[in-house]
């Protein structure tokens, strides 16, 4: 069952098969997890967000069609579930959090890597919530615009808009950081 399709894990589940929800949850929570954190900013929602979208495949899944691949339809799900918590609450700038640092690499290199991407994450969490998500879903998941757009029901066009407008707040943000 481990080396079963998503859609084919889709169609068990169903039917009602636990396991193969159990299979599907494995092999994506995570991935739904790291997508509400750069979303949130925040794990304990991106958490929460990961587990009430693995429900929503549970719940959803005898009406589910394959008509996008599974792993578009969850990233969705994802997204619409953190641009309604964004709506419902303001949010709140990321502070920098002190993690491990790699024994490979040297401490002050560490430091600077760490310090880029706090910047980075605060200024994207600046961002307005749809450029937001379009800087996500093509810059941090890897997504081409095409599926970006599908994700958030929107055109190409209007992704790579976004994308831009995006990249240019960015640039001035930073900018204004590291001055």
């Amino acid at each position: 069952m481990e080396a079963d399709s998503d859609e084919a894990l889709m169609a068990r589940i169903g039917r009602g098969d636990q396991a193969a929800f159990h299979v599907l949850s494995r092999r994506y929570a995570a991935v739904c997890v790291a997508l509400a954190t750069r979303m949130l900013g925040n794990r304990t929602e991106a958490d929460d967000v990961a587990q009430d979208a693995l429900l929503r495949v549970w719940t959803n899944a005898p009406r589910w069609q394959p008509v996008a691949k599974f792993r578009t339809w969850l990233t969705r799900i994802v997204i619409n579930l953190c641009l309604d918590r964004k709506r419902r609450a303001p949010w709140i700038a990321l502070e920098a959090a002190g993690e491990l640092t790699d024994p490979a690499r040297d401490p002050a290199a560490q430091y600077e890597i760490d310090e880029r991407e706090r910047l980075l994450a605060g200024a994207i969490g600046q961002l307005p919530i749809r450029q937001r998500a379009a800087i996500v879903l093509v810059y941090r998941e890897g997504m081409s615009h095409a599926e970006a757009a599908e994700i958030l029901d929107t055109t190409v066009s209007a992704v790579e808009t976004l994308l831009a407008r995006g990249k240019t707040a960015l640039r001035r943000a930073l900018k204004r950081d590291g001055e």
